[in-house]
């Protein structure tokens, strides 16, 4: 009796909490009630299976339960059964399917007035473009991106040159306009979806897709990627604001075409060339996505007011953000993670040209970029009291003196990726471990302790002040002779310290 109670109770919780739950849809703000009228439709016929399939089998197990005088009848085929069970299970399904098939062509078939909107997935920040007066999108091409063309538009194509750019990740609409919505993807797949408008759709790379919706209320909407996208998807993040038409209209009028974009990146170039190629880099790399320029928070470090600072580290460790800091950590981002910040950001593919604009333009955006820094006998690098200071270096050169920016970045390279080391207890052995005793125990009582001159041991994953994976290293070599016993092991073995 225990388990048709069971099934029982468990028939009447799922039903309680989806009655009674507070997670439901939210508000809609567009003209897509089918979506959720298809939803419904499967949510009752699933939830009419469920409760059916639950009680039958309780009442069977009650029904068919052991007594004594009873016996089974065996009966392996029933025609008359399979045919009722295929026939309900057929009707089922394609009550389902049927009018999903329905809303999904008329989801890819706009109206003849909807107005169209071109949008862009790039790991992990969303523009748009709107159409000039004449209405047309200029064509588009992969091999058109540059850093200062995004989008990839064709230059040669006249219908590009008034179309409107949105290199922010906010779009307007129309209130009670329909709007057709063109949607690519630049590197891999996306899926644009806002919750209230009900409707979503894949963006694959090499190809165009589509999908229209007409906003019914106005306000402001979550743009999110329903698609799994890199490690920074869960903030590749925007927002639609459905607007009245004085507002919307006042918006458009704000937005660049791309003839004077592209006039601004000539004249931005050849006023600052270097710290224009890297704003743009910053863009094109997605770098925008994680790391704001205003000093609000994002996912890594804002970039207002890095340059000049002193950044700390999970480790406890800190250092002078300078030339060759930026260098240093964008070739190798998980080397040394900022306090307060997850190591997630990936290695950016980068030629030295482009590494050397994207730190000019960080450096513009520095506290003291704005004064000319003077020679100083300030170390780059400041650890803490409990470590050894490593030698004083000069800082950077003005940034009015690009050579000695770049020297001074590659004399000060070998001393920002030297990371101070930690207390011995955060550490693993580089040495092998001593051969066992006749017990089974180490014969040597010693605490593993790490060879002078050494690099810092590998990483023990029970450190809770960083993140960091494991790394595996060689063992270093030793001029010692092997001394007599069992062979030892020809990897290090890790162990933690005592």
């Amino acid at each position: 009796m225990a388990l048709p109670i069971l099934l029982i109770v468990v028939v009447v919780a799922a039903l309680a909490f989806h009655f009674w739950s507070p997670w439901w849809l939210t508000p809609l703000a567009s003209n897509w009630r089918q979506m959720d009228d298809t939803l419904t439709l499967t949510l009752v016929i699933t939830g009419v299976a469920f409760v059916v399939v639950n009680l039958f089998v309780a009442w069977a197990i009650f029904r068919y339960r052991h007594r004594d005088g009873h016996r089974a009848a065996y009966e392996p085929h029933n025609r008359r059964l399979e045919i009722w069970l295929i026939g309900i299970t057929t009707v089922g399904i394609a009550a389902m399917l049927a009018p999903g098939l329905f809303v999904y062509a008329r989801l890819i078939s706009p109206p003849d007035d909807a107005r169209v909107v071109e949008v862009v997935g790039q790991q992990w920040q969303w523009r748009f473009r709107l159409p000039g007066p004449d209405g047309r999108l200029g064509t588009s091409d992969p091999s058109y991106v540059t850093a200062d063309n995004p989008l990839g538009l064709n230059p040669k194509d006249p219908a590009n040159q008034d179309n409107r750019i949105v290199d922010a990740p906010e779009l307007h609409l129309l209130v009670g306009q329909p709007v057709k919505l063109l949607l690519r993807a630049k590197d891999v797949l996306h899926d644009f979806y806002v919750p209230p408008f009900r409707t979503r759709m894949n963006m694959v790379p090499g190809m165009v897709t589509q999908m229209w919706l007409t906003p019914t209320r106005i306000g402001r909407f979550d743009i999110l990627c329903a698609q799994l996208c890199g490690v920074g998807h869960a903030n590749m993040r925007g927002v639609v604001v459905v607007d009245d038409k004085p507002a919307y209209d006042a918006w458009v009028a704000k937005l660049p075409t791309f003839a004077s974009l592209q006039a601004r990146h000539a004249g931005a170039s050849s006023s600052d060339p270097l710290a224009a190629r890297g704003k743009l880099l910053a863009q094109q790399k997605g770098c925008a996505a994680c790391h704001t320029v205003d000093g609000s928070q994002g996912v890594g470090p804002t970039w207002h007011g890095l340059y000049g600072k002193t950044e700390t580290f999970q480790d406890g460790t800190s250092a002078h953000v300078d030339d060759a800091f930026l260098a240093t950590f964008i070739r190798n981002p998980t080397a040394r993670v900022p306090k307060g910040f997850a190591p997630i950001m990936p290695k950016i593919d980068l030629t030295d040209d482009e590494l050397k604009a994207l730190v000019a333009y960080i450096r513009t955006l520095g506290a003291a970029a704005s004064a000319t820094p003077a020679p100083s006998a300030t170390p780059a690098v400041s650890v803490t009291p409990t470590q050894p200071a490593p030698t004083a270096v000069p800082a950077a050169a003005p940034a009015s003196a690009p050579s000695a920016a770049v020297a001074a970045a590659t004399l000060q390279l070998a001393q920002n990726t030297l990371q101070p080391p930690r207390p011995p207890a955060q550490y693993a052995p580089l040495t092998p471990a001593a051969p066992p005793g006749p017990n089974g125990t180490s014969s040597d009582p010693r605490p593993p302790a790490r060879r002078q001159g050494q690099a810092p041991g590998l990483v023990l994953p029970n450190d809770s002040r960083t993140n960091m994976p494991p790394l595996a290293v060689p063992p270093g070599s030793s001029g010692n002779p092997s001394p007599p016993g069992p062979a030892r092991p020809g990897v290090p073995m890790i162990r933690p310290t005592p």
